[in-house]
């Protein structure tokens, strides 16, 4: 009778502990608490691609809540996520929906910021959906044809490129060509052993060269330097006469010397261009008679 109310409570101290470790596998899965100090706080996607109730929320990567419901409201999403009591985030924070595995899962991901303000857990937040794999195929998509073109093409180069290089001929060409090669290297390096003396000779001669410019300047420091300064006074000098020539130049324009008034005055002009017409006319008229009957000329000597 002892043993069997023995055996009784064994089992049912072993049915208590299955439905309490069934209880808190349950809890575990549906992320169910005792403590009420868990914090909400909502997020608005464009698209959650799959993401499903109880899905994991982290923080920098380290689980501090899950998904707790979803609700579509026309063109968004509106996420409620359930985060840890001891979770702090700043006013600059960052929702962004990611890939958990390559099986497909998804996962809300949560920077805190580093802003001094808190955030505000009454307003609904923009999240950002991060491509996954799907997304990513699917906007291969339309240049999936582009792809299959040029594929297409490099397969056909590449068959040009071999029938190009197993020519026969274009073979015998490239091994006449590197032989060319061999043979240009060859007396190229023949000549510069040949030639080796007078390259050396060619460098001394130039370096003594080079020396005796240095010495030459050296000893004649002070004549090249007394002839600069010559040349720099001519130069002077040239720059005073030409701006001299200028000043000429201009007094003559304005009419502000003799040569100026002579050239530029209209009635000086006119007397000079009559005086010379004149001179004209009498010195034809003197060649005429000379070559004529002579100078015929009228004078009373007393």
């Amino acid at each position: 009778m002892r043993d069997e109310r023995k055996n009784e409570i064994k089992v049912g101290i072993t049915v208590v502990l299955g439905l309490i470790i069934l209880l808190w596998i349950l809890g575990w899965a549906k992320n169910f608490t005792l403590h009420s100090n868990d914090r909400e706080v909502k997020v608005s996607f464009n698209n959650v691609a799959g993401l499903e109730v109880g899905d994991n929320v982290t923080v920098n990567g380290v689980r501090k809540g899950f998904v707790k419901s979803l609700n579509v409201e026309k063109a968004r999403v509106l996420v409620t996520l359930t985060l840890d009591g001891d979770v702090e985030l700043n006013d600059d924070a960052v929702f962004t929906l990611n890939m958990l595995d390559l099986m497909g899962g998804k996962r809300i991901e949560i920077f805190p910021g580093a802003s001094s303000e808190k955030l505000d857990l009454q307003k609904i937040h923009n999240g950002e959906f991060l491509s996954d794999i799907p997304s990513v195929m699917a906007a291969f998509g339309p240049v999936q044809d582009d792809l299959t073109g040029l594929l297409k093409d490099i397969r056909i180069t590449l068959t040009s490129m071999n029938k190009y290089l197993t020519d026969e001929r274009m073979e015998s060409d490239v091994k006449s060509s590197l032989r060319n090669l061999t043979e240009v290297s060859r007396k190229l390096n023949l000549m510069i052993d040949e030639n080796r003396e007078n390259v050396k000779t060619l460098t001394n001669n130039t370096v003594e060269l080079t020396d005796e410019a240095k010495e030459f300047i050296k000893m004649n420091k002070d004549e090249l330097g007394e002839s600069i300064n010559k040349i720099n006074k001519v130069l002077h000098n040239t720059d005073d006469l030409i701006a001299k020539l200028n000043k000429l130049t201009d007094d003559t324009i304005e009419k502000e010397n003799t040569l100026g008034k002579i050239l530029y005055d209209e009635k000086i002009m006119t007397d000079i261009f009559s005086a010379i017409n004149k001179l004209n006319k009498l010195t034809t008229m003197l060649v005429d008679q000379l070559q004529g009957k002579g100078i015929k000329v009228d004078a009373n000597i007393f």
